[in-house]
């Protein structure tokens, strides 16, 4: 549980708060780049982190990111014209460049000299994979752009789609790192393991606890349970947590029999809000991304990326096969089944064949976190047990760092943009020892990458040395 005071700490992301002071310390995602097509587009109204704002491209196809409301008398910029490499207010004519620049002001004789006075309230921005990021806090801390593996991508490795939700982006993000509420809400009543339309392999070389083993003839509730039971010795093969810089890593094996090994390594948590959880097609990466409309609703930006192109199959089904991603209401980014409808949940369906009887992956978890008390969680309520540990140090993480902000003291990580190349694997080893499995995962999910040079080059010599994957990896779900 937390307290009400860390609660609200934790929670609020209001410009001034020590969390939203933290949050505007890094690059985030505020829009998809597909929002704004072609130069002079019609401009979109953007709110993040409880601030309202506009986004528009401009004649020469830059991204501009302003206060939604012109620095004159507080006039809608969204009703502006979009032309000739700026946006004009409407009501009096100021226009302003995609810096914030006023470069003219008609409506007063002394405009000439005055619009070098006046500055609209505006953020850089940067384009990556199909999304628009921002930079949000003070311009002498803005940090480099963190080194994504997605981000240095062709066209075509990735894909990127967004939704609604309704409640606050931290019981929304702790889902990801959930390790026991898979084999429950994602579960089919037939078979434990997460099915995938894209990988029908994919339950199991991704499961560090598949739970492959006959149900307990002394198991009371054998339909609905089964063995999906947390026993002892299911919870000692839970994933052991290390800090970084700017990132929580997960680092598990297990012990398959016949002398192989399965070893999952990779960045649960970056901050302050990338996960690397989720389903999707083989050999395909995911990064999830819920950024704070307000402190009650949030955008939630779902990647796949992959280091070859993505099959034109995968891109179909992600579009419209409504389970990795969810039907949108036309014309909004809200989906079909959400929290007023009760995600149309198949009652029937949940009898006999899937466990919750949502249809779509993702609002399975959204089912539970919209509805976990409200929109912002009351966590006085909670009884955590000892498989919430990730979610327990993803907190500690968090709230350390917001109270480290009130006192002053500024955040490492946004200037190690180097953390944010993890991402999560899965390898299966023969004859080899628990160190070298783990060796081996960590290598491929970026440890590799994230190092200094000398020691890229001493771990380089060690994975050449560890034993060879006996399959190919893929991301965990989450």
């Amino acid at each position: 549980m937390l307290s009400p005071q860390d609660n609200q700490l934790v929670t609020n992301t209001d410009r001034g708060t020590p969390m939203g002071e933290l949050f505007r310390r890094f690059w985030l995602p505020v829009a998809l780049s597909e929002e704004g097509a072609g130069s002079d587009c019609t401009p979109v109204r953007v709110q993040v982190l409880g601030e309202k704002l506009i986004a528009f491209r401009d004649s020469e196809g830059r991204v501009g990111l302003f206060d939604a409301f012109c620095p004159h008398r507080g006039a809608p910029l969204f009703f502006g014209r979009n032309e000739e490499s700026g946006l004009r207010c409407v009501y009096h004519g100021w226009k302003f460049d995609v810096t914030g620049a006023c470069v003219d002001l008609p409506s007063a004789a002394e405009g000439d000299t005055f619009k070098d006075k006046i500055k609209a309230k505006a953020y850089p921005c940067v384009e990556v994979a199909g999304m628009v990021f921002a930079y949000m806090g003070p311009a002498d801390r803005q940090p480099p752009f963190p080194e994504f593996e997605w981000a240095a991508l062709p066209a075509g490795h990735t894909h990127v789609s967004k939704f609604r939700l309704e409640c606050n982006y931290l019981q929304a993000m702790e889902g990801d790192y959930d390790p026991s509420h898979a084999s429950f809400l994602h579960s089919t009543l037939q078979d434990v393991r997460i099915p995938n339309p894209l990988d029908s392999q994919w339950g199991n070389r991704n499961r560090l606890t598949p739970l492959e083993k006959p149900v307990d003839p002394s198991e009371p509730f054998p339909f609905a349970v089964g063995n999906r039971r947390f026993t002892s010795e299911v919870q000692a093969q839970s994933a052991a947590l290390e800090d970084t810089p700017a990132a929580v890593l997960s680092i598990g094996v297990r012990d398959l029999g016949e002398g192989r090994k399965v070893a999952a390594a990779g960045a649960a948590w970056m901050m302050p809000i990338y996960c690397t959880a989720g389903i999707s097609g083989r050999d395909t990466y995911s990064s999830n991304m819920r950024i704070p409309i307000d402190n009650e609703s949030l955008m939630f930006y779902r990647l796949r990326w992959k280091y070859a192109p993505i099959p034109q199959r995968d891109i179909d089904e992600h579009r419209n096969g409504e389970y990795f991603y969810p039907a949108m209401i036309p014309g909004t980014w809200t989906t079909r089944d959400n929290v007023h409808n009760d995600y149309n949940v198949d009652r029937v369906a949940q009898r006999n064949f899937s466990y919750t009887g949502i249809k779509t992956f993702p609002l399975q978890d959204i089912a539970m976190m919209e509805n976990q008390w409200g929109p912002i969680a009351d966590r006085r309520q909670e009884h955590l047990t000892s498989m919430d540990y990730m979610i327990i140090k993803v907190r500690r993480r968090l709230l350390a760092a917001a109270k480290a902000m009130a006192k002053g003291i500024e955040p490492e990580a946004p200037w190690h943009p180097e953390e944010y190349r993890w991402h999560r694997e899965i390898v299966m080893l023969e004859n080899a020892t628990d160190e070298e499995a783990t060796a081996a995962a960590r290598a491929k999910s970026g440890e590799q990458r994230t190092k200094p040079t000398a020691q890229r080059a001493a771990a380089a010599t060690t994975a050449e040395l560890a034993p060879k994957p006996a399959t190919e990896s893929a991301a965990v779900a989450g």
